[in-house]
């Protein structure tokens, strides 16, 4: 399987590193093909700007969002790997789904109807974020994220979202959760459970 991994997050000391370089090694030991885009590493610019708007219309893609169209038609599957902040995704993030999944690429819309051109990848988002998951649940948030990511973003576009992991507390994380949450991962990514 060719896996295209997505990560945002500026600090390679961050748990989401971790995850990232636990995925990687995963990935390698059990044969599949790997690509990281560390979107900070390649200073991403997230900006939507006017005149990718107008490019889009005429089917003229900016060069650097050309060749992460073009990571993404090699995968199989899409790892998205950042944490939750102010509820939401980092802003690299953001703007890398607001450039990169353009119409005419991720989707579009037939005679109305809108229509996923992404169909046929899988996508596994982890998300880190510093509350329990308990209060998130209690408060709407776990399923508020779900629509807007999920389905807003990830089906819309015609993904099949595999896993979705929320790892709650982690700015106060223990070496329990850590290793049992590594152990997660690598079932996911080693292909031992079936995801849903």
């Amino acid at each position: 399987m060719k896996n295209l991994i997505v990560y945002a997050h500026p600090n390679t000391g961050s748990l989401n590193h971790f995850f990232k370089q636990i995925i990687t090694e995963s990935l390698e030991e059990s044969g599949q093909e790997v690509i990281v885009r560390d979107l900070n590493a390649i200073h991403f610019n997230p900006v939507l700007s006017l005149e990718d708007m107008n490019g889009q219309r005429v089917g003229e893609i900016a060069g650097e969002v050309k060749t992460e169209q073009d990571f993404i038609a090699w995968a199989d599957r899409i790892v998205f790997i950042y944490p939750i902040w102010w509820t939401g995704m980092p802003a690299i993030m953001k703007g890398y789904i607001d450039r990169v999944f353009s119409y005419g690429f991720a989707y579009r819309y037939d005679q109305g109807i809108q229509k996923g051109l992404l169909t046929g990848k899988k996508a596994v988002i982890i998300n880190s974020h510093g509350k329990s998951n308990a209060e998130y649940e209690s408060i709407g948030m776990g399923k508020a994220l779900a629509l807007t990511s999920d389905i807003g973003i990830f089906n819309y576009c015609g993904l099949e979202v595999q896993k979705h992991f929320y790892f709650d507390k982690a700015d106060r994380v223990s070496d329990e959760n850590i290793s049992k949450w590594s152990s997660q991962i690598k079932e996911v990514f080693q292909g031992k459970v079936l995801c849903s």
